[in-house]
């Protein structure tokens, strides 16, 4: 029986980029045996020794950075740029987690009759289940700390944009990484990822993705009490108060929300402006958001390309048939081939509309007036997720108590960043549980064990 392929098309052109094999469930079954062998022997390897094949990798990732970069940019339409500063940060996560095995550090406890001590073990093989949206970046923030603890690593690639992470794969073998240590397993979800959930020996599942989805992998992993962390869905506010420096914070709005091209789970969706400078903010949004570049993603001075597919550029252009959906003003996009779609910017909304209340996935912003301090937050949490979020104003004290009230998992204050290598990154509410990036990350890639000594 021939094997299954899966075309991959380039989002700018519509052509063919290549084509990959679309495995099946004895496939699954075949990489989840190979991680379990490899398991022990990477699990007993010194951290030093472990620290050392992560350094390895890191620099057989940097003398491929331009060809990682422009491989991303092809596959994802991402412009150049963009995809250089992606692979970048694929580097520094891989350098950063490359310490931390000889820093998975336990902890005593004074007890009565002895000693008592914990010590950090890895889980077993894990399933990494990563988008199409940062394809090699997303699988670094799971890969790199579930290889440092000392798991072994099976990841899944989307179907769009598998090609990055077969590439990486190549490398990781170029490099040294033990075989069966990681594996990439590509094909569709409701096979790969679907047999990665229900398969007894998978120890942990991380899962960026919808919400939808989401929630049927805990219903699944449940089963086997399989451990899960869950990066879901976003319906960020930008929220902008009569103090802020309105020209700075009009210039990063539309990088917020349109930056690769609205398909960002941390996009800051919803703007949220302070009555008093609503009209001189809009005058300014308008002139930021027609200024921007949009084309071919290899060109360096573009800074926006297209969507990943027809269908996506259908489901994002739905939210402008709807009555309420309000079009200010729009920037331009390209003709001809190419999934495209200009810049727009919605107002006035209402809280109800459902580009207000709906995650878009696409570069569509919904501008929306408040009174207050009160309002501003609750218009801010007005939303079944909890991901990211901006406060631009110049009271310390006011973005403080902001900060504080609004119910999501990571905050930037007179800044549109989200993420960093170094911090937390995870979500409230119904963008999921867990935390990815930093030392938080190690939590989930490893069980405590507590160890009590008898003196007596």
């Amino acid at each position: 029986m021939p094997e299954s392929k899966t075309t991959v098309i380039e989002p700018a052109t519509e052509g063919v980029l290549g084509e990959v094999s679309c495995a099946g469930a004895a496939e699954i079954d075949e990489a989840v045996a190979r991680a379990g062998k490899a398991f022990p022997a990477w699990r007993a390897l010194t951290p030093a020794a472990r620290a050392e094949h992560l350094r390895a990798l890191v620099a057989t990732l940097e003398s491929h950075h331009e060809e990682l970069a422009l491989l991303e940019a092809r596959n994802a339409g991402k412009p150049i740029g963009d995809a250089r500063g992606e692979i970048g940060m694929v580097i520094d996560t891989f350098r950063y987690y490359s310490a931390a095995p000889e820093r998975l550090l336990g902890e005593t406890i004074p007890v009565a009759g002895g000693e008592a001590f914990t010590v950090r073990e890895p889980l077993g093989v894990v399933g990494l289940i990563v988008p199409w949206n940062f394809p090699l970046t997303i699988a670094s923030w799971k890969l790199a700390p579930a290889l440092a603890a000392g798991n072994t690593a099976i990841l899944k690639p989307a179907e769009l944009t598998p090609l990055s992470a077969v590439r990486f794969a190549a490398l990781a073998t170029e490099a040294g990484l033990p075989d069966g240590v990681f594996q990439v397993v590509t094909g569709s979800g409701r096979v790969v990822g679907a047999r990665l959930v229900e398969h007894p020996d998978v120890a942990k599942i991380a899962f960026t993705g919808s919400t939808e989805v989401g929630s049927a992998i805990a219903a699944t992993a449940a089963r086997t009490i399989k451990r899960v962390t869950l990066e879901l869905g976003g319906k960020s506010a930008n929220v902008i108060f009569a103090d802020a420096d309105l020209e700075r914070a009009a210039a990063a709005a539309p990088g917020a929300v349109f930056g690769n091209a609205g398909q960002d789970c941390c996009a800051r969706s919803r703007i949220l402006v302070e009555h008093a400078v609503y009209d001189r903010f809009m005058a300014l949004l308008e002139e930021h958001t027609k200024a921007i570049k949009v084309g071919d993603p290899l060109d360096p001075h573009n800074e926006m390309g297209p969507l990943i597919s027809g269908a996506q550029r259908e489901h994002v252009a739905s939210f402008l048939e709807e009555d309420d959906a309000h079009v200010a003003f729009r920037g331009s996009a390209p003709d001809g081939p190419g999934f495209w779609f200009a810049p727009t910017v919605l107002a006035p909304m209402s809280r109800a509309a459902r580009a207000v209340r709906e995650e878009i996935f696409g570069p569509i912003v919904a501008v929306l007036p408040f009174k207050d301090e009160a309002e501003a937050v609750e218009l801010a949490n007005d939303t079944i997720y909890g991901l990211s979020g901006s406060i631009w104003t110049r009271d310390g004290a006011r973005a403080l108590r902001v900060a504080r009230a609004i119910d999501t998992g990571v905050l930037s204050i007179n800044s549109n960043t989200s993420v960093r290598v170094t911090t937390p990154f995870g979500g409230f509410k119904q963008s999921g549980y867990g935390r990815e990036l930093g030392a938080h990350a190690l939590d989930a890639y490893t069980e405590v064990k507590s160890i009590y000594y008898s003196t007596s």
